[in-house]
């Protein structure tokens, strides 16, 4: 359920502040968007997989408090990444 290395490439290269960057704030809740799209549609399916929910939740909960982080930080920055990604906020 992992990203392959060619859309985590991707991402990179959508999300990064600099040049050299693979770990911002950012780009972490890009990531975590994304394996989370991903588990959620496996759930549909599967939705007495319960380890994985148990997942989903702790990525959610991950990607609440780094955007809680970019929010603290500076607001224009986090409503920006919240409408690139299209989730709410």
């Amino acid at each position: 359920m992992s990203l392959t290395q060619e859309k985590k490439q991707a991402l990179i290269n959508t999300y990064q502040v600099h040049e050299t960057d693979t770990g911002s704030a950012d780009l972490q809740v890009a990531m975590l968007s994304e394996r989370i799209q991903q588990l959620s549609s496996h759930l549909q399916k599967n939705n007495k997989d319960y380890a994985s929910r148990q997942g989903l939740l702790r990525m959610i909960g991950q990607r609440k408090r780094l955007l809680g982080y970019i929010r603290k930080q500076d607001g224009d920055r986090y409503k920006a990444l919240i409408a690139k990604l299209g989730i709410r906020g």
